[in-house]
């Protein structure tokens, strides 16, 4: 294997430059000649030209005469606006790019070094650039990720006997859309913070179901709503490290009690390893974790995983229910305790 090829930087460079400068959209307009591609892209011609013969030379657009370039398959998902979300050097896909320039801070210290790049932590960098903001969570939403499926449930034959959802940290609120339209007799209820939710009516409004639904503007490491049948942590438990991850999983189990069920979406099943979610590590010191992991933590939080399955998504769905409080010897006894 060639280190040299591995360690190269310049092919993936050159991807997210032609997404920043829509690339494919300006070729598919008719701007396939490379001087009225440059006019078109606001870029320099011959450096253009040459990004453009190095993606081509890799399979990524054609170069069928000299200086006139075309889209090929590989180059189509440069026409999709969820793909460029996460490849826009302008926008949130700069914050992921740039934010490798941090990793060796990271692996030296064990933590976030994303403020190196760009001067704030993750999420109050997110507060302080609204549109950076809303494009992550379009990025998270079905932009970037696809419609979210709603089978959410170990046994989707207990629907019946769920009434109440609380989606927690669950963005501008995809997932609890489709889960409300799916299931007619659900209310539900979606927790993020206030810039977030914020964003949440059009989704609501556009599946239906805003008349049975709530929002809770707040963090996720505040109390919950309490009392309702079902919790769900969706993309949220890998965004954090176990600190924080315990904090949240704490606030499910006491809004849970004493007959409710918390839903954990992750991506090892039993017997899997977890993925380095590299990425995440770099972005907010997050990490996947296997689902011995998982049952650990959320022990310590007061839960006990009641079982796991993979649905036709792909997510292994991690169903915890409250442990019940232990009793004193005394209280046992019937002694004040």
């Amino acid at each position: 294997m060639d280190i040299w090829a591995l360690a190269d930087l310049s092919t993936p460079w050159c991807v997210h430059v032609a997404a920043t400068l829509r690339i494919a959209t300006h070729i598919q307009a008719g701007h396939s000649e490379i001087t009225a591609l440059a006019a078109a892209a606001r870029a320099n011609p011959e450096w253009l030209h040459r990004v453009l013969r190095h993606l081509a030379a890799r399979g990524l657009f054609t170069e069928p005469t000299p200086g006139h370039f075309a889209l090929n398959d590989a180059a189509l998902p440069l026409l999709d606006e969820g793909c460029l979300l996460g490849l826009d050097l302008d926008g949130f896909g700069g914050r992921m790019a740039h934010a490798w320039g941090t990793l060796l801070s990271a692996v030296r210290t064990g933590e976030t070094a994303y403020h190196e790049a760009f001067g704030r932590d993750f999420w109050p960098d997110l507060d302080a650039h609204p549109a950076i903001s809303a494009q992550f969570d379009a990025l998270m939403g079905p932009a970037g990720h696809g419609t979210p499926d709603p089978d959410v449930l170990l046994d989707p034959a207990e629907w019946p006997a769920i009434h109440h959802v609380v989606d927690v940290g669950g963005g501008a609120g995809a997932l609890l859309a489709e889960v409300l339209r799916a299931q007619p007799h659900v209310r539900g209820t979606l927790v993020d913070l206030p810039r977030t939710v914020a964003r949440s009516a059009t989704q609501f409004q556009a599946a239906g179901v805003a008349q049975r639904v709530s929002t809770s503007a707040q963090s996720f490491f505040d109390p919950l709503p309490a009392g309702a049948d079902l919790y769900l942590l969706s993309k949220v438990l890998c965004d954090w490290p176990d600190r924080e991850a315990l904090a949240i999983l704490k606030c499910c189990a006491q809004a849970a009690r004493p007959n409710g069920r918390v839903v954990i979406f992750t991506d090892a099943g039993p017997g899997e390893d977890a993925s380095p979610e590299l990425l995440m590590m770099v972005l907010v010191g997050g990490k996947a974790r296997t689902l011995d992991e998982l049952a650990a933590l959320a022990g310590s939080a007061g839960l006990t995983v009641t079982g796991s399955r993979r649905p036709r998504s792909g997510r292994v769905l991690v169903e915890c229910r409250p442990t019940a409080p232990s009793k004193s010897p005394s209280a046992a006894a019937g002694q004040p305790s």
